[in-house]
């Protein structure tokens, strides 16, 4: 800022501010596997006869920390195969955040596959807002430094239980 612009009463322009510091949850690809119009679910247990269980949970919260309610979370992955549903929906479905922007997912431990190392898709758009693509991974993978698509940002905290795995994960969406 110059004399000229301090006297006559001018400010420098206030930085942008997020106030949680966190920030947004990083885009990523849909991959080829993706398909549109999926069930509402929150269960993907019925889709297959044998998987390891695993409950996804988590939030979804704006770039200033505040929840993001009904927000619409589309969830696709593979299951102990490797392979994608590619005729119906198994292991594919969406549901809505509720007001606080917590979700639960009830699914199974996706298997790696050639080239990947062991994730889950999602898609998360606020009301009214645009649609964020990423993929949740798993720490401790060994394949993930191998993975071109690997985000350390979107790793979800995980953990065994002796019900089966947990992971938990915070989308953070501009809302």
């Amino acid at each position: 800022m110059t004399d000229t612009q301090r006297d006559i009463g001018l400010l420098e322009p206030t930085p942008e501010c997020r106030c949680n510091g966190t920030p947004p949850t990083p885009e990523q690809t849909e991959g080829p596997y993706y398909k549109p119009y999926t069930p509402h679910k929150t269960n993907f247990r019925g889709d297959v006869e044998s998987y390891t269980p695993m409950v996804l949970s988590g939030r979804v919260v704006g770039l200033d920390g505040k929840p993001v309610g009904g927000a619409l979370l589309d969830f696709w992955q593979v299951g102990d195969e490797g392979v994608y549903d590619e005729e119906g929906f198994r292991l594919r479905g969406h549901q809505f955040a509720d007001d606080e922007g917590n979700w639960r997912l009830e699914t199974v431990l996706p298997a790696e596959y050639p080239g990947r190392t062991r994730h889950v898709h999602v898609k998360v758009q606020p009301p009214g807002g645009e649609v964020l693509t990423t993929m949740l991974y798993f720490p401790g993978e060994r394949r993930n430094r191998l993975d071109k698509h690997f985000r350390p940002e979107c790793l979800m905290e995980v953990r065994e239980t002796p019900e089966g795995w947990e992971g938990t994960y915070t989308f953070v969406v501009p809302a």
